[in-house]
């Protein structure tokens, strides 16, 4: 098969790897791609969301499946957008419909529809400009801290935890402001939750399901989970504290709701669903939050533990016959470290050249935010550089392989943390 994916950081990276390892793939094509993705294929400097350069590309190239990684398209509709094209029709493309990846594109979509189906999740309020004094007054009758997350897409970065109410106020008029742009023209305003996070992948064919490995990441910049959010600084697959008891919770008092919800809501489904869970200290188990596809850096950590032909598994679930798949799992704990600019989340300087991946062994290495230079040198392009993941039977193990690997590579302004697993 001729397969088009798309995507360009640590994730797709992490698709293309695999991707690769399928017998069913002829060719892997990926839009618009990075140094990583093209060692198993050819790079299409093309916009993920222009979507009718992307079926040009499809037709041109005999393409029979489409795999989505980011979750912009998605939310754009490049479901729908297939599904309505008389030439696109009978391509497969891995991925909810529009109206499925809202349940990550609108928070406030996702809550209502947690709401609707009966799946555990923390008490909230929705505002915009309009009611923002309503919104004001809620806030002051809460309990810190409180949680304020921009309703759209905002690469991650869209959540504030907030100490104090004076805090939570001035933050919450400043991103019905502005300060997400259009991601934060609703905010939805939420009860804090005190336990340790964690996530679970599920693929859906939309009726029936199966489960992929569990996995934890750090979100936060700095060590000790202190600092700002970022898009993920590394992850563990799986979370030690994570039980057989507690997978059979998860699975009867929220994937089943969730997908008996898409069927009784006719939400249209074939692809990743993201949960992220938050396990409270009394115990019990509530959902953050929804994503419409893989995690990232959790892909690089989940993927590598993942031993069923990819292509095989989607090529079922887009024909309704996901039940019939055995998921297939390795015993080894997977750990991912994430290798970022020097600044990151906030300002951070680009062309750094990369040292010293050549000679790091035991290590899987992901392209996140890399290209090349005219002189041939691998560069730094963005905030997330490099993904590096370990395997071992002992994650604490695996913790010091990544490290070592994270210490050999170089560039100017090289940042990773070492506590990767700390809490664990």
């Amino acid at each position: 098969m001729n397969i088009l994916l798309l995507g360009s950081g640590g994730r797709e990276h992490a698709f293309a790897w695999k991707i690769a390892q399928s017998r069913l793939c002829t060719q892997l094509f990926t839009i618009p791609g990075n140094p990583g993705t093209a060692q198993f294929g050819r790079n299409y400097a093309i916009p993920v969301t222009d979507f009718q350069a992307i079926k040009t590309f499809v037709l041109n190239n005999s393409i029979e499946m489409v795999i989505v990684g980011p979750e912009v398209p998605l939310v754009e509709g490049i479901f729908d957008f297939f599904i309505a094209d008389e030439q696109l029709k009978t391509i497969p493309v891995v991925g909810p419909s529009r109206m499925g990846a809202q349940l990550e594109g609108s928070k406030a979509f996702s809550k209502a529809f947690m709401m609707r189906n009966g799946i555990p999740t923390a008490a909230y309020r929705e505002f915009t400009a309009s009611n923002m004094a309503e919104g004001i007054e809620y806030i002051e009758s809460q309990q810190i801290p409180i949680v304020l997350k921009a309703d759209g897409l905002a690469a991650g970065k869209g959540v504030l935890i907030c100490a104090s109410k004076e805090e939570a106020k001035s933050s919450f008029k400043e991103m019905l402001e502005g300060m997400f742009g259009d991601a934060s023209a609703k905010v939805v305003v939420e009860e804090f939750m005190d336990g340790i996070e964690f996530s679970v992948f599920v693929l859906t064919d939309g009726k029936s399901y199966k489960i992929l490995p569990s996995a934890k990441d750090y979100k936060r910049i700095g060590e000790l989970d202190t600092g700002l959010n970022t898009g993920g600084m590394g992850a563990v697959s799986p979370p030690a504290f994570v039980t057989d008891k507690m997978m059979e919770d998860v699975e009867a008092t929220i994937i089943q709701p969730t997908i008996t919800g898409f069927q009784k809501e006719q939400i249209v489904y074939k692809g990743f669903v993201y949960i992220g869970l938050m396990l409270l200290k009394t115990g019990a188990l509530k959902v953050v939050e929804y994503n419409c596809r893989m995690g990232d850096p959790e892909t690089e950590a989940v993927f590598p533990r993942w031993k069923n032909d990819i292509i095989e598994v989607f090529q079922k679930t887009m024909n309704d016959e996901l039940s019939s798949v055995n998921i297939e799992i390795e015993d080894k704990a997977a750990v991912t470290v994430i290798l970022a600019s020097g600044g990151y989340p906030g300002a951070f300087e680009i062309g750094k050249v990369i040292k010293g991946i050549e000679e790091v062994n035991d290590v899987i290495i992901f392209h996140a935010g890399t290209t090349v230079d005219e002189s041939g040198n691998l560069i730094t392009s963005g905030g997330r550089i490099l993904a590096i993941t370990a395997l071992d039977e002992d994650w604490r193990r695996a913790v010091e392989i990544a490290n070592a690997a994270a210490e050999e590579i170089n560039y100017e302004g090289k940042y990773y943390r070492k506590d990767i697993g700390f809490d664990l």
